[in-house]
């Protein structure tokens, strides 16, 4: 079954942007009865518990395989080593599994490596509905003649800048899930885009450009209120100006 990723996006592109099943298939490369099981069971993500797990044998070998396919890569393109060579240095090194899942891991290395890095903007004039922003702040404030430092989420409207905070002691995700649950009850509804910085709670790992590994359950609240999550670049703070 597909990952949270993918369930999110069938049902953005079903509910909010109202292509058929047919198109979603074709486009995103699925079959039509997953699009049909996503879409009639309303569920943000499917299990499969194997009885036995397999560990795969490059698992233990992939931080030298990085560094191997880092170095290569960094050598001219006629000084290069093929996948063949790269394998069997690692075989050097102790490695006893076979070529090809070390040639799926190169695959997808390489597809990882490279995403553009061309800087892209978030636009800062949005339509009627578009995007919202989040962020926290911290405050200060007297709780019974003390002063106590708070966490405060911000959740603000990009067209109509119309603002939603509350208070809470800490910013772990259970306080970003309610924060998120009662600015939408409190908008009466959602928007197509949440602009977000690269929180914890939402962010695994940050990759070139706008590509990002979104944190599971995050995922699962943005494919349940479909919502398309954005992520801001690291240190450009214009691109979310408004919280």
């Amino acid at each position: 079954m597909k990952g949270v990723d993918t369930i999110a996006r069938i049902r953005r592109e079903f509910f909010v942007r109202g292509k058929t099943i047919k198109q979603i298939a074709r486009e995103l490369h699925i079959a039509r009865n997953t699009v049909r099981k996503v879409l009639r069971s309303g569920a943000t993500e499917f299990r499969y518990e194997r009885e036995r797990q397999p560990l795969p044998r490059i698992g233990p070998w992939r931080e030298d395989l990085d560094r191997l396919l880092a170095l290569n890569d960094a050598k001219p393109a006629r000084e290069r080593l093929t996948l063949i060579r790269l394998f069997e240095e690692l075989r050097g090194l102790g490695y006893e599994g076979g070529y090809d899942a070390v040639r799926r891991y190169a695959r997808s290395w390489r597809r990882e490596q490279s995403t553009s890095a061309t800087a892209v903007f978030v636009p800062l004039s949005f339509a009627p509905g578009e995007a919202y922003q989040f962020d926290w702040s911290h405050e200060v404030i007297l709780l019974n003649g003390m002063p106590v430092t708070v966490k405060v989420a911000h959740v603000r409207l990009c067209h109509s800048r119309m603002m939603f905070v509350r208070a809470y002691p800490r910013e772990s995700q259970e306080m970003v899930f309610d924060a998120h649950d009662r600015a939408f009850a409190f908008f009466k509804g959602t928007c197509r885009r949440g602009i977000y910085d690269n929180m914890k709670t939402a962010v695994d790992a940050i990759f070139a450009g706008k590509e990002r590994a979104y944190n599971r359950r995050f995922l699962q609240m943005c494919g349940h209120y479909l919502v398309e999550p954005v992520a801001c670049t690291p240190a450009s703070g214009w691109e979310k100006g408004q919280v």
